[in-house]
């Protein structure tokens, strides 16, 4: 009985180790998701007082490592939220004066003075997200996210 179950369980996780298009995730190596065949850089986020945060919406692919800079130029204290997007993420670690955390959530991060802030990640939950300024309601205040 005990490997049927074990047999079943192995069947059953086949799909899950292809992609979309059928290939298998033989060339992600040992480092699986995390490996860089699996990684993908996002357009830079700067943080600066009345200027837009991003020129175009961000759509990711669920499964896939990604990594973006945010930097605060120092202009006035800036912050994003975004904690809808922060539960549909793995955050891989947040590299800030390399310095690495690595947390098990967040909601908010926020840059009284210049500096620059790294976030690498997995995104998870297919939807739809953003990141914005606190108490914003400009559409340019505002990174629309979509993860497919």
């Amino acid at each position: 009985m005990r490997h049927a179950f074990f047999a079943a369980a192995a069947v059953a996780l086949v799909p899950a180790l292809a992609l979309a298009d059928g290939a298998p995730r033989e060339d992600w190596g040992r480092a699986g998701i995390l490996s860089s065949a699996n990684k993908a850089e996002l357009p830079p986020i700067t943080l600066s007082s009345g200027m837009p945060l991003s020129d175009a919406p961000w759509v990711l692919t669920s499964g896939t490592y990604y990594e973006f800079e945010i930097e605060g130029d120092g202009s006035a204290e800036l912050a994003l939220e975004g904690s809808e997007f922060f539960r549909a993420i793995w955050i891989d670690e947040i590299v800030v004066n390399d310095l690495e955390i690595r947390p098990l959530g967040l909601n908010s991060i926020e840059f009284d003075d210049a500096g620059t802030m790294e976030i690498g990640f997995v995104a998870i939950k297919p939807g739809n997200y953003f990141l914005r300024i606190p108490g914003s309601t400009g559409e340019t205040q505002r990174i629309d996210i979509t993860i497919e």
